[in-house]
């Protein structure tokens, strides 16, 4: 079945950066516009940032612009998400996701069709 597989997660101190990345398997990438989410403790998932199936359209959370940057190789079958300038409250489990359907609608989380399993990111004050 299809994989989404997130790596690239870890602890790092306020200001610095990560990079996480999603490797898909099992799906014709390309026919897919993806997405990360984060969920932090007792809070609800939320979007942080998508990419259409070629690449050429990005859109991002306020709270993560400018920081963030999404990003994806369609003869790789990955999606990176390149996190800048982290804050405290960027803690949570980052997950990628993809969506099928086209129109995409990238901000919501129950359209899209296939998830990873997540990946934690921890920033320390």
């Amino acid at each position: 079945q299809v994989q989404l597989v997130e790596s690239g997660g870890g602890l790092v101190q306020a200001g610095g950066s990560l990079r996480l990345s999603c490797a898909a398997s099992r799906l014709t990438f390309s026919n897919y516009a993806m997405g990360w989410f984060r969920q932090a403790p007792g809070k609800e998932r939320e979007f942080v940032a998508a990419v259409s199936r070629s690449g050429g359209v990005t859109d991002y959370a306020d709270s993560v612009k400018d920081r963030f940057t999404i990003s994806r190789d369609n003869a790789k079958n990955t999606v990176s998400l390149q996190m800048n300038s982290l804050k405290p409250e960027d803690t949570a489990v980052y997950s990628c996701a993809a969506q099928r359907r086209y129109p995409s609608i990238f901000r919501q989380g129950g359209e899209y069709d296939y998830w990873g399993q997540g990946t934690q990111v921890t920033v320390s004050s």
